[in-house]
């Protein structure tokens, strides 16, 4: 998970800091957002200290009503050691009190011109993607036909020389090798390349081609969500594969279950076009088209016709 700090989000937002300066660093650990009404009104028994608060016109219209000594203690308890920044929205003129009690904990507070719902919506969208669970896949990922296809198998099984053909056939690279993955929501994981080996693909013999360089920037992409696994090994003659399509099988990444084909290699095989074709044909699944399905159905209407002509 990588770590954001209030310095990125005022860098990120284009935000201006009023106070606090000393605090800039302080970490963001959770995506959520408070909008701190009921702590205003004196309420701070369950007050999530550890999250950003966001103060809009309602907030502080009602602070605009209290009496002099009551607007200290809230924003001093607004201030707490845990609280990692204090935004307000509107560009609204920050009140003096906040001023003092986050100079005094060295709470950062800052302003937007933005609203307060559209910041606080693009806001949550930006931690969350910061802070989404990640992990790292060797294989490689390819855009194909819109569908997110993540490559794997064991070293020298083709991956890269199939990520190849698929790119001179018109898809997109995202990443060769190492795949970065973060689940940015639930069922949803992105995958990227890591800076270093970005828009580049080992090939042996080769050695280290740049895609965008060769067939330009509609060749690659910068991150696509994962729809699809093909795993692809070695051709086995004595284990059985698939040939129906009827079972579904899944890889667990992360907390996400993805669909799973495996595609033995061996040569003469065209492993480009089988999985161009299996992009496509997933596609069609989740628009609710099954081949493997239809030909069961068939096949099972052929067998009781033929069973009540035997009667």
């Amino acid at each position: 998970m990588m770590q954001v700090t209030t310095k990125d989000v005022m860098e990120k937002f284009d935000l201006t800091l009023v106070s606090g300066q000393e605090g800039i660093g302080r970490h963001i650990a959770i995506s959520d957002i408070s909008r701190p009404g009921l702590e205003m009104a004196g309420y701070f028994t369950h007050y999530p200290a550890n999250r950003v608060q966001l103060l809009g016109k309602t907030e502080l219209s009602f602070f605009e009503m209290l009496l002099p000594h009551e607007r200290v203690e809230r924003m001093r308890k607004l201030c707490s050691p845990e609280t990692p920044a204090i935004i307000i929205s509107h560009g609204m003129k920050v009140p003096e009190e906040l001023e003092i009690a986050s100079n005094e904990e060295n709470v950062p507070v800052l302003t937007t011109k933005m609203p307060t719902t559209r910041f606080s919506s693009l806001l949550t969208n930006f931690l969350e993607s910061k802070l989404a669970p990640t992990t790292a896949v060797h294989g490689v990922l390819v855009d194909i036909f819109g569908v997110g296809v993540l490559i794997t198998g064991k070293s020298g099984v083709g991956k890269s020389e199939t990520a190849l053909e698929l790119v001179k056939k018109g898809h997109r690279l995202v990443a060769d090798d190492c795949v970065e993955i973060r689940q940015e929501a639930e069922n949803t994981l992105i995958g990227n390349a890591p800076k270093l080996i970005e828009h580049l693909l080992e090939i042996r013999g080769l050695g280290i081609i740049d895609i965008m360089t060769l067939f330009g920037a509609s060749a690659i992409r910068s991150f696509k969500r994962i729809s699809l696994v093909i795993e692809l090994e070695n051709w086995d003659a004595h284990k059985t594969y698939d040939r129906l399509g009827l079972e579904e099988e899944k890889m667990r990444i992360i907390d996400t279950d993805v669909t799973k084909l495996t595609i033995p290699v061996r040569p003469g095989r065209n492993l480009a076009v089988i999985i161009e074709v299996g992009a496509m044909n997933y596609r069609l699944k989740r628009m609710g088209v099954n081949a493997a399905e239809e030909f069961s159905n068939r096949l099972n209407d052929v067998i009781s016709q033929n069973e009540d002509s035997s009667f």
